[in-house]
């Protein structure tokens, strides 16, 4: 019995809308970089991109636990001297709600070409509209706690 291996197929793949409504940030995110992956699915391969495009919409309404409001700090390097900057989750909410979303999805993908052109198929939008009307995507509910085994 040989193994098989999954093929890039673009036109099968889907479309899906997820709604960060009163969502925690960490758990949106993993559910989130599943499906963009594709390892929901039977066919999963590691090297291939088999995952569904996924449209965020009410990115600033997600939720943080504790005080990570506060805590929680986002760096970035300009790469010279001196040039760390910081700014706390409070403040980038305020600014660029899709970019802690996207921070935390693109943490929990591959490092590499393949993490590169997935991040890509991530759609993140503040409000309760967005364009992608013409892909017809599916509602997708996000699971609430993952049972005990």
């Amino acid at each position: 019995m040989k193994t098989e291996s999954a093929k890039f197929e673009p036109d099968k793949r889907k479309w899906i809308v997820v709604d960060a409504e009163n969502q925690v940030l960490g758990r949106l995110a993993s559910q989130v970089a599943v499906r963009i992956r594709g390892k929901h699915l039977p066919t999963f391969t590691p090297h291939v991109d088999t995952g569904e495009f996924v449209v965020v919409i009410n990115a600033d309404k997600v939720k943080l636990t504790g005080d990570k409001w506060n805590q929680k700090t986002y760096y970035r390097y300009s790469g010279y001297m001196g040039g760390v900057k910081a700014i706390t989750a409070r403040k980038l909410i305020q600014e660029k709600p899709d970019r802690m979303i996207r921070l935390a999805v693109w943490g929990m993908l591959p490092k590499n070409r393949l993490g590169r052109k997935l991040i890509k198929k991530l759609k993140i939008y503040t409000g309760s509209e967005h364009p992608h009307d013409a892909q017809q995507p599916a509602t997708f509910k996000l699971i609430e706690k993952y049972p005990v085994v």
